[in-house]
């Protein structure tokens, strides 16, 4: 899910966006509540007894790291979008 979230909305929020700390802060935003989401939904599973996410007995690291991974190349993604969307508007401007 929080793939997902990255992949739709991090670079359109840079690129649509005028303000580069206002892109940021709205991806920050939208990640932070589908990982909170996801999150509660994979312990919930685990609790249940799936243990195809982490397992009761070790501290999942991993998918934290994976997850810190993701946020970073949504920030990524805003900047990407935001230096392509100030080109655009400098080029439109020059015209």
């Amino acid at each position: 899910m929080i793939a997902v979230v990255t992949v739709l909305l991090a670079f359109p929020l840079g690129y649509l966006l005028r303000s580069h700390l206002a892109a940021n802060v709205a991806y920050a935003i939208a990640y932070l509540w589908a990982f909170t989401f996801q999150t509660l939904y994979l312990t919930l599973s685990m609790l249940g007894g799936d243990d195809s996410a982490f397992s009761k007995n070790e501290f999942p690291i991993s998918y934290g790291l994976v997850a810190a991974g993701i946020f970073g190349i949504g920030f990524g993604l805003v900047a990407l979008g935001h230096r392509v969307g100030s080109r655009r508007t400098t080029r439109q401007a020059v015209s």
